[in-house]
């Protein structure tokens, strides 16, 4: 009879740069259970909602997490402008669009690098950072931030982007393309990581769909299930369809995520082209009475804000449900049966962020 071993992995740990704790059951070197555990880094921020106005709440909801923050800002006030049937101007649509790709291509390439490093890739996981880098230059040039960028208010958006700005960014990802192409192969194609990444962590698509999977974890287990595809803010103007994958394996969620930095850049291409001019936000009148859950996408899945205002300038009621939480029992599930060696390489291709978790 083999022998049964607990080891507990993180919450510090090399290749887990989130705060998660995982009992994980060993017979020999084969994981036959992982008992998950979170709950170190709690901050309250739904609660914030009976201190700051609906007015202030954006810059909350941005703070649930820096690398999906623009579509944490989108979510919140898509919810409030709902309850309080406000109707945005179409380049305030397109604007919050045009961020929320950016944001998605520099989260995937983050993943990328860090992807990369965990498996000993570290001039690649410098080459996927210097192509993000990029990016959040352009965040520092057009909004004046590199993460957190309070691009969304309710209403509309914060700032306007000049002619001569969406030029420069065009431009720039015209480099990025060419760039990330070099990189883009080596994942695709190189033995090491097809090694280490296929046949490992297998979510079957009953799996999947039963366990409630969202994002590149669902999309790589042959579902296409993308909350853009729902038409929310300006999606119903660009073409689209989702990113998805049959093989259900790590190496499956890596090459969704791969192919969805191409098609970031091409909505981005599409929302520069079909940008009116005009308006960037309309005035809000009156205060949020009534409730509303809105629905988005972020790089990790789709993220749930649920908003319930009592008509007062503080909403009675702010909660989310995020991503990672969602795949918390998809990746329980990858990780029943495989080798105790694979449990870093599978937790990191749910891309997991903790911080949205615990907010």
């Amino acid at each position: 009879m083999a022998q049964r071993t607990v080891i507990p992995f993180g919450p510090q740990h090399p290749v887990l740069p989130e705060p998660m704790h995982l009992d994980l059951v060993l017979e020999d070197e084969k994981v036959v259970q992982a008992i998950p555990n979170i709950g170190f880094i709690h901050r309250g921020l739904e609660l914030l909602c009976k201190k700051k106005t609906f007015i202030e709440m954006p810059h909350v909801a941005e703070r649930i997490c820096g690398i999906c923050s623009v579509i944490h800002g989108v979510a919140y006030c898509q919810a409030v402008e709902k309850v309080m049937n406000i109707e945005i101007p179409p380049r305030a649509a397109l604007m919050r669009v045009f961020f929320s790709e950016l944001h998605r291509m520099h989260s995937h390439l983050l993943w990328l690098g860090l992807a990369a490093d965990a498996i000993g890739f570290e001039s690649l996981f410098m080459n996927a950072w210097r192509i993000r880098e990029k990016i959040l230059d352009l965040f520092d040039e057009t909004y004046g931030g590199r993460v957190i960028l309070s691009v969304s208010k309710v209403g509309g958006v914060r700032k306007d982007v000049s002619a001569d700005q969406i030029k420069h960014i065009e431009t720039v990802l015209k480099e990025i393309e060419i760039d990330y192409k070099k990189i883009a192969e080596v994942f695709l194609e190189d033995y090491t990581i097809q090694t280490r990444w296929k046949g490992t962590g297998i979510l079957s698509k009953e799996d999947a769909q039963v366990l409630g999977a969202v994002g590149p974890t669902v999309r790589g287990s042959g579902i296409a299930q993308d909350a853009r595809l729902l038409k929310y803010g300006a999606y119903d103007q660009l073409d689209f369809e989702p990113i998805v994958e049959k093989g259900g394996d790590a190496y499956a969620r890596a090459v969704v995520r791969i192919k969805e930095v191409y098609q970031s850049i091409d909505l981005v291409k599409q929302a520069i082209h079909k940008m009116p001019e005009g308006e960037i936000s309309v005035p809000v009148k009156g205060m949020p009475e009534g409730e509303y859950y809105s629905r988005v996408e972020q790089p990790r899945g789709e993220v749930v804000h649920y908003v319930r205002g009592n008509g007062t300038q503080n909403l009675d009621r702010f909660r989310v449900r995020t991503p990672t939480f969602a795949n918390l029992a998809p990746l329980m599930k990858m990780l029943e049966g495989c080798a105790f060696a694979d449990s870093p390489a599978i937790i990191l291709s749910i891309d997991p962020c903790i911080s949205c978790t615990e907010r």
